[in-house]
């Protein structure tokens, strides 16, 4: 008989994941979580594989920004040194001097020190809700919600004006609601041949005070290095009542020792393998397959293996659903970030056919997941913004959950960002998504 995991049960896995410390591509971390996931599903009777995936292992060490005010008042203001988080896969420095200047005047100074002030987006519901198929707001929040994303407008693109302008390094001056330098952008693993480095929001104000005072020279290092390493895309499956396949998927890396990103996602994959063992054969509507990839954090290195390795299965997948991100809306309080008791905004990135469309609505509707937009993939971008969506161009239907707080690279993403009351009602509508396409052809 099908037995959902109890509330605390969800989150004690979580808290196991966390526990063994960051989770980065190739990291000792991730390498343990994937085996701990594999024996959980393997102890739900599933058939269960390790199917390898090459990922770049980068591991950061230090950043440091020193500024020195030109001419005469040098003297009289002394230098400024401050630590940062070096930006991930940028190249290491043990010394690039050269004069400081905002971003928007660096085209004009080649060889410089680019400084962008970056703030993260904000993104009024209402607007997204005329961008949706349906939403289900009970509270009927969106009309005055705001949403703060974890990233700016240029998205992982963060460095590219600084390269445009032929500059000697980047400095991210992080304008961010809480103190923070542990920055985890850009992730899609590109290599930059220049370094660069993030600083707290206190830092920055100095920083842009002093550069106020006069022209500045800044000396930027930077120490991290970049290997290979060998990781898994986790596989299990469970045969079905039809010869077609759902895939229900997450992915087990993270940026840090996260627990929303993708902590939640592990636990709700789980819980729905464990849900699905306990139902007879005959009343599974498909195949299903569930998938914990590796290396979302080097541009989903994990999904694209899968799907490069299982191309012949793609023309028999009914639904392809990925679970990320349970999260709680968090407000800025003395310089730290607090929980609500509100879930983050979620996203149900959906593929237009109008019978799926009403499936998923009615299933948030069902568990009351509120605050909830149904949207199609592409509404924001070619692909969803998912760790799954290299599937959406290979034509596999689509159930993409995401949900996208302020703090999700950052190391502030810890276990009381969690949302617990959300983690059965999630699973329990992914449960009658997939019930639901009983009879369903790809």
């Amino acid at each position: 008989m099908s037995q959902w995991p109890r509330t605390d049960e969800m989150l004690e896995w979580i808290r196991t994941i966390v526990a063994r410390g960051i989770r980065r591509p190739g990291y000792p971390a991730d390498a343990w979580t994937e085996q701990w996931a594999a024996r959980k599903l393997c102890a739900y009777g599933l058939d269960v594989a390790l199917e390898p995936v090459r990922v770049p292992r980068w591991v950061p060490r230090s950043a440091e920004l020193t500024v020195r005010l030109d001419g005469q008042e040098a003297s009289e203001h002394g230098e400024l040194k401050v630590d940062g988080f070096p930006l991930p896969f940028t190249a290491p420095s043990r010394g690039t001097t050269a004069p400081l200047v905002r971003l928007a005047d660096a085209p004009a100074r080649p060889g410089a020190l680019a400084v962008d002030e970056l703030r993260l987006t904000e993104l009024p519901q209402s607007y997204v809700r005329s961008l949706a198929t349906s939403s289900y707001d009970p509270e009927g929040v969106f009309d005055t919600l705001v949403q703060t994303l974890p990233f700016g407008p240029r998205l992982n693109q963060v460095m590219e004006p600084a390269l445009a302008a032929k500059s000697a390094g980047y400095v991210g001056a992080l304008d961010f609601p809480w103190e923070t330098r542990d920055y985890y952008v850009p992730y899609d693993a590109v290599e930059r041949p220049i370094p660069g480095l993030w600083l707290r929001p206190s830092d920055t104000r100095r920083v842009l005070d002093l550069m106020d005072k006069g022209p500045c020279t800044g000396t930027l290092t930077s120490s991290s290095r970049l290997t290979g390493a060998l990781s898994h895309n986790v596989v299990a499956t469970l045969p079905g009542a039809s010869d077609h396949w759902v895939i229900i998927a997450s992915h087990h890396d993270a940026p840090w020792a996260s627990a929303v990103e993708d902590g939640t996602g592990i636990a709700l994959v789980l819980a729905a393998a464990r849900h699905w063992a306990g139902v007879p054969h005959e009343q599974r509507p498909h195949n299903l397959l569930f998938l914990l990839t590796a290396g979302h954090m080097v541009h989903a290195a994990g999904t694209r293996a899968f799907i490069d390795s299982h191309r012949d299965l793609l023309p028999d997948v009914v639904l392809q659903m990925h679970l990320e991100h349970a999260a709680l809306r968090c407000v800025p309080r003395d310089g730290g970030l607090e929980p609500t008791e509100d879930p983050e905004v979620r996203w149900w990135f959906t593929t237009q056919e109008a019978p799926l469309e009403q499936l998923v609505h009615e299933s948030i509707s069902a568990e009351g997941l509120r605050r909830s937009h149904v949207l199609r993939p592409d509404v924001f971008s070619p692909m969803p913004p998912t760790d799954g969506a290299f599937f959406h161009p290979e034509g596999v239907r689509l159930v993409h959950f995401l949900s996208a707080p302020m703090y999700l690279v950052d190391s502030s993403d810890t276990l009381d960002k969690v949302d617990a009351e959300g983690l059965l009602p999630l699973s329990r509508a992914a449960a009658r998504i997939v019930r639901g396409t009983a009879g369903w052809v790809p």
